[in-house]
């Protein structure tokens, strides 16, 4: 697959993501405090605190999320019968799980949640879920172990289950995956993931012929309450903006590389 990609998304991300930001404008401000460009530097450092106490008190990271989590809705209507569900990785913690030697997950665990209800449900429906290892250094570790110790452990058939763990990323997700599971073309496939990053996985899902209905989970947002006032904020603030940001680099960055069929994807319609 394109390595390189997957290795430029991974360092600029490293370089622009909130927090390597703020530690930036700190550092820099230190700088021009130490070589006496007082001025600047105050003006650097005000800036750092002025941001910091926004997302302290505002729920900026939300507002940059809404749009994401709003593209598609929560409890759709699902048909009768599905052919399979497919579950996106990343709400397992690969190196955790191994360091304790058992399952260790994130606070996107409601991915696995929902695939273990709707596996339930549809008790004929293949079950798919794909992640391997999205490290840059280590490749080992593959979200697929996890998932298949903890469908285990939920007392699910795993002789029912495809697991999918070389895809190191989202567009390699939904390749390699559809090498796996084969779709015909008129099967219903449900696509389980997290809100925010329904539109892109969407987008992907749909450029490589393989629509699926969208059931997203794992919601940052507190709905109706966006112009609220929060105290003591900061860090949940910054890792919703961090995962907003992300989200919304990626939409760009799949879509001008021909990796979604659109820059903002609601749907295989949406060319």
């Amino acid at each position: 697959m394109d390595t390189a990609f997957f290795l430029l998304s991974k360092l600029a991300w490293f370089v622009i993501a909130p927090d390597s930001v703020l530690v930036l404008l700190v550092l820099g401000s230190y700088l021009l405090l130490a070589r006496g460009s007082i001025k600047c530097g105050k003006r650097v450092l005000g800036a750092v605190a002025a941001g910091m106490l926004v997302l302290s008190f505002l729920p900026v990271g939300e507002w940059v999320l809404h749009p994401l989590e709003t593209r598609f809705p929560a409890n759709p209507v699902l048909p009768q019968k599905v052919a399979g569900i497919i579950v996106l990785g990343g709400a397992e913690d690969a190196e955790r799980s191994a360091a304790w030697d058992q399952v260790e997950v994130n606070d996107s665990a409601e991915r696995f949640l929902a695939s273990v209800t709707l596996a339930r449900r549809y008790p004929e429906a293949k079950l798919l879920f794909t992640s391997g290892s999205g490290s840059a250094l280590d490749q080992k570790l593959k979200g697929a172990t996890v998932a298949a110790k903890l469908y285990g452990e939920q007392g699910l058939d795993t002789a029912r289950i495809l697991f999918e763990s070389e895809s190191r990323n989202t567009v390699e997700n939904a390749v390699m995956s559809k090498v796996l599971a084969r779709p015909a073309s008129q099967e219903v496939w449900i696509l389980v993931t997290s809100a925010f990053h329904m539109p892109r996985s969407v987008g992907i899902f749909c450029r490589i012929g393989w629509p699926t209905v969208a059931y997203p989970v794992d919601h940052r947002v507190l709905k109706g309450k966006q112009l609220r006032v929060i105290a003591g904020g900061l860090l949940g603030n910054l890792n919703n903006l961090s995962i907003g940001i992300k989200e919304w680099v990626g939409l760009a960055a799949y879509y001008f590389t021909g990796k979604t069929t659109a820059l903002f994807p609601d749907g295989c319609q949406n060319p």
